[in-house]
């Protein structure tokens, strides 16, 4: 019994411990964001002697940042929504409705996550141009929702095909469509999988560096990650400034994950006891 507390005791403390040391990079991301440059580069991990927002102020004035935040959340938004909705769609009829091609439309989203598709960046270059989509924040919503929709549609599908028919026959009995049971019957009971797949993906969009770089030119069409890149200098850095967009651009990060962690945990654990 002695031992057994002493074990956990040893587990919660190794816990604590992997949690601190995590949570430092952030912790240190919001002190230094609040120094001046020659505080951080005097004494980089020590607290700030006095608080300051002059780099939030220096920031937003000399960048675009607003713009630069405002395509990202757009350009995220816009393509987790699309991800879910297509997604959705698509495994509730490959989960539900068996016909002969079934496994082999399954599969197809499969290659997906099997193919790289960044090996395929200057035929998508070339179809983005004919399609007059480069330098639009369409051609990153387009990209991010193909990316998306492979793993997505294999993680809805796993969990429709884990509820019970009955429940769908029944909300039929009561006269609802194929896309009232949908809506009303299966995806609240889903919600832990569509949780996992809003973050993943948002996550994916929000940090992509890539494809921002190669799809668009115009200054004020950027995302955080590509607008960011004119904070570095070619001699120096200020790096107050760039602290402080670090720390605005983790924010809805941070708060998505706060909102939809329980969800996400539980698409991530579910079916580890089966």
């Amino acid at each position: 019994m002695k031992t057994g507390k002493i074990v956990r005791g040893l587990q919660y403390a190794a816990a604590y411990a992997g949690a601190l040391i995590s949570l430092y990079p952030i912790f240190l991301m919001l002190t230094s964001s609040l120094k001046t440059n020659i505080q951080i580069l005097k004494s980089p991990l020590s607290l700030p002697v006095s608080m300051s927002t002059a780099a939030y102020a220096k920031l937003l004035s000399q960048i675009p940042f607003g713009m630069y935040f405002w395509n990202s959340v757009l350009v995220s938004v816009v393509s987790v929504g699309l991800i879910l909705l297509f997604a959705a769609l698509a495994s509730f009829y490959i989960a539900r409705y068996p016909f002969r091609w079934n496994s082999t439309l399954f599969f197809f989203f499969l290659l997906g996550m099997m193919i790289p598709i960044k090996l395929g960046i200057v035929p998508l270059f070339l179809l983005m141009k004919q399609l007059a989509l480069l330098n639009s924040l369409w051609s990153l919503i387009s990209v991010y929702t193909a990316i998306g929709l492979p793993l997505a549609v294999l993680i809805l599908t796993g969990f429709f095909r884990t509820l019970p028919k009955e429940l769908e026959e029944a909300a039929r009995i009561d006269g609802s469509s194929d896309l009232g049971v949908l809506w009303h019957v299966l995806l609240p009971l889903i919600r832990p999988a569509l949780g996992t797949v809003m973050i993943m993906n948002f996550i994916t969009a929000w940090n992509d560096f890539f494809f921002p770089l190669i799809f668009i030119q115009d200054d004020l069409k950027k995302t955080i990650p590509v607008g960011m890149l004119s904070l570095f200098g070619q001699y120096s850095t200020d790096l107050s400034m760039l602290f402080a967009g670090l720390t605005l651009s983790s924010l809805p990060m941070i708060v998505i994950f706060l909102l939809a962690s329980k969800q996400f945990m539980d698409g991530m654990t579910a079916g580890a006891v089966k």
